[in-house]
């Protein structure tokens, strides 16, 4: 059996060097548009990489330089446009920077959050966003936090978007001040018989924002325990489904809030769809001002959250130095009033 002759081996940077007649230093600064060069010699050493058929290698230059040219951003759940806002905020961030981002999502599994984080590291990317609430039973996410370690204690940068148990740096969206706020427009408006629609119960996010709402009811003296929540999938289709178990038990409500806006939108597409007057008849809110909450009708009252900067803060956290502990950074909230929302009929 005749032995087939091995394919040559691509050209490396050093044959780019000796070929053009540089030092490896020169070749390397002149193929990444390093400071150092003249123009002059980084289109020769360019040239002549050309012609010998060097390509870069992105996985090796990222090492050796210590810097990132791919950003893993980890999201629950593409097609939820809160997340799409976000991403939108990290990927400004990454083109105008020169990176690259990586974008998966986990339909909120704490096993594919670390499956993901895994094959993030086994691509080589060195800076990663995890966005999308934690899990109250914080040992959901043990596994996940000793990743980041490693994954930080090899040089890798990490932050998160409303995670709290997390050992990385943080964004935090005001979720508990933005229901209580949320809470105090109803009750301002002369609603008292409220109902919620909670979103999935193991999430903190779910945990903090039915916080607000029970603070500002409890605050304006009043029981928070008369106050019904039906949880649900955080989208259209969980909000309408809870919806319809909520009305079924209680059809006397004047008001619904919904802890995201999918499940808002959700709820107002099975108020109207069985014949329910919004706001004459029942006022519906959301939370977090997604694009679609001012184009349906009726448009929606919600809480606006700053998610495109959100995704942005993270960003700039996991291209920054780290610190000598995890940083926090908050972020504000804004009641946006529509035409979901009006006082309850007499």
């Amino acid at each position: 059996m005749v032995k087939r002759p091995s394919p040559p081996a691509p050209p490396r940077l050093a044959d780019v060097a000796s070929a053009a007649g540089v030092s490896l230093a020169t070749a390397s600064r002149a193929m990444n548009g390093s400071a150092g060069v003249s123009a002059e010699v980084a289109a020769h050493v360019q040239a002549i990489a050309a012609q010998v058929g060097y390509v870069p290698n992105s996985h090796a230059r990222a090492l050796a330089g210590g810097q990132a040219s791919m950003v893993g951003l980890v999201v629950h759940d593409v097609g939820d446009p809160y997340f799409g806002e976000i991403a939108r905020g990290v990927l400004r961030e990454t083109d105008s920077r020169g990176y690259l981002a990586l974008i998966s999502q986990t339909e909120r599994d704490p096993r594919a959050e670390l499956a993901r984080i895994r094959a993030l590291r086994a691509h080589r990317v060195t800076s990663i966003v995890l966005a999308g609430s934690g899990y109250v039973e914080a040992g959901t996410e043990a596994d996940i936090a000793a990743e980041l370690r490693s994954f930080t204690a090899a040089g890798g940068r990490a932050a998160v978007i409303g995670r709290h148990h997390l050992p990385v740096d943080a964004v935090l969206p005001d979720n508990a001040a933005g229901a209580a706020t949320l809470m105090r427009h109803l009750l301002g408006l002369g609603h008292r018989r409220l109902g919620v629609l909670g979103g999935p119960p193991n999430l903190t996010t779910v945990e903090d924002r039915l916080a607000g709402l029970r603070q500002a009811f409890g605050a304006a003296g009043l029981d928070w325990d008369a106050v019904p929540v039906v949880h649900g999938d955080f989208t259209r289709e969980g909000g309408a489904a809870a919806t319809a178990r909520l009305l079924g038990a209680h059809p006397g409500l004047t008001a619904v809030v919904a802890l995201n806006d999918p499940m808002a939108v959700g709820a107002l597409s099975w108020l109207l769809a069985h014949g329910r007057r919004v706001p004459d008849e029942i006022s519906v809110a959301g939370f977090d001002d997604v694009p679609v909450a001012q184009d349906v009708f009726p448009a929606l009252t919600t809480v606006r959250l700053p998610m495109v900067g959100m995704g942005r803060q993270a960003l700039e956290l996991v291209l920054r130095p780290p610190a000598s502990r995890p940083r926090r950074r908050r972020t504000r909230h804004e009641l946006v009033v529509r035409a979901s929302t009006a006082p309850p009929a007499s």
